[in-house]
C-alpha cells in the first residue's frame, strides 16, 4: 500500500501514517484535562495533532525528532487541516528512509552552486576572492552548505534551504548594488555568503532538524566569526601576507548585525552601509518566503489562510497562484 502524504490529505480522511514529530506541547483544555498537541510532518508539509484526553505517560513516550506512526482521523478547525489522534506508536528511525521525513529542496543544488559560484567570481578585491575561495575549496565545508537548511521551521527550512536563501540574497544583492553606487559591492556579496555560514554547525539535519549543542550554546552568529577567523588566516597563509583588519572587522559586523535589532538576537545593531542592506534584504527573502510557503501549503479553500502565530496575522491568498522564488535566473 502506498504512502499517503501531507499534501493529500483533505477533510474527514483516515489516517494511519509515519510521521516525523517536530514539535511537542502537553496542554490543559477549558474544562482541565489534558491534551497533547504535535506537529507532524513528512517530506512534502507538515500537519497539528491533537489527542484528546491525553496522560504525561503518553507525552513521555516519544521526544521532538521521533517518528511516530500515527492514526486517527483528519478534520478542519479553524481552516485548518488536523488530524484528531486515536492511536500513536513510536517507530525505530532505521527502519524507514529519513528522506520520507524532512523536507526536500525546490532547487537544484547543483544549479544553486553553479550560480552562486558565478556571482561570487565577480568579486574583485583579491582579498575577497581569497577568502571566499578558501570556503569553496574546502570540501567537508561545501558538503554540509548544500545540506543545510536555512533554519528548523520558518523561512527555507528544508534540506538545501541555505544555499537557495543564500543565491536568492545574492542576486538581490546584485542588483541593488548597481542602484545603490555608495555601497562597495565586493563587501555586500562577500557579507551574503557569510552571514549564515555557521548554520551548517548550528543546526543539525541528518535525520531531523534541531539545533547542535554548540548551536544552542553559542549560536551561528558567534561561531560564523569563529570561521570567518579561521579562513582568514588560512587566506593569509595563501597569499602570503596578512588579511586587512579593516576588511575582516567590517565582515564580522555584517555578520554581528544581521538580525537587524537586539530582540532578534543581534549583539549590535547595523552600523555600516552594507549591513544594513544585507539586514534589509535578507529580511525581504526571508519574509517572502515566508508568507508564499503559508500560502502553498494552506490546503483549505478559503481565500485567506488561517492565522499565523509567527507573522500575527492572516494572509490572503486572492485567485492567483504565489510568485516563485529568485534564487536563480533564467
Amino acid at each position: 500500500m502506498s504512502r499517503r502524504y501531507v499534501n493529500q490529505l483533505t477533510q474527514g480522511d483516515p489516517v494511519d501514517e509515519a510521521f516525523l514529530v517536530t514539535e511537542k506541547q502537553l496542554r490543559v483544555n477549558r474544562q482541565g484535562g489534558l491534551y497533547l498537541g504535535v506537529e507532524l510532518r513528512d517530506k512534502t508539509g507538515r500537519v497539528q495533532g491533537r489527542l484528546w484526553n491525553a496522560t504525561e505517560e503518553q507525552a513521555r513516550r516519544f521526544e521532538v525528532g521521533d517518528l511516530l506512526q500515527v492514526k486517527g482521523k483528519t478534520q478542519v478547525f479553524q481552516g485548518a487541516l488536523q488530524i484528531i489522534i486515536s492511536q500513536f506508536d513510536p517507530i525505530e528511525p532505521s527502519s524507514l528512509p529519513s528522506d520520507e521525513f524532512l523536507p526536500q529542496p525546490p532547487q537544484d543544488s547543483d544549479r544553486l552552486l553553479a550560480r552562486l559560484r558565478e556571482i561570487l567570481k565577480s568579486v574583485a578585491n583579491p582579498y575577497l576572492q581569497g577568502l571566499i575561495q578558501c570556503f569553496l575549496i574546502d570540501d567537508d565545508f561545501l558538503k554540509k552548505f548544500l545540506m543545510a537548511p536555512a533554519g528548523i521551521k520558518n523561512h527555507h527550512a528544508y534540506l538545501g534551504g541555505l544555499i537557495e536563501h543564500v543565491v536568492a540574497l545574492l542576486n538581490l544583492a546584485d542588483r541593488v548594488a548597481e542602484l545603490y553606487p555608495e555601497l562597495d559591492r565586493d563587501l555586500l556579496l562577500a557579507g551574503v555568503f557569510l552571514h549564515d555560514i555557521a548554520k551548517i554547525d548550528e543546526l543539525e539535519f541528518d535525520s531531523g532538524f534541531g539545533y547542535s549543542d554548540q548551536g544552542q550554546l553559542v549560536g551561528h552568529l558567534v561561531m560564523g566569526v569563529e570561521m570567518l577567523n579561521q579562513k582568514a588566516a588560512e587566506c593569509a597563509k595563501l597569499m602570503d601576507e596578512p588579511f586587512p583588519a579593516e576588511l575582516l572587522l567590517q565582515l564580522k559586523h555584517m555578520i554581528v548585525s544581521h538580525h537587524g535589532t537586539y530582540e532578534f538576537g543581534s549583539p549590535k545593531l547595523p552600523m555600516t552601509l552594507e549591513a544594513v542592506a544585507l539586514h534589509y534584504l535578507d529580511n525581504l527573502d526571508a519574509k517572502i518566503h515566508l508568507f508564499s510557503r503559508e500560502i502553498k501549503d494552506d490546503p483549505g479553500e478559503s481565500s485567506w489562510t488561517p492565522f499565523q502565530q509567527t507573522l500575527g496575522r492572516r494572509i490572503y491568498k486572492g485567485a492567483s497562484a504565489p510568485p516563485t522564488s529568485v534564487g536563480l535566473e533564467s
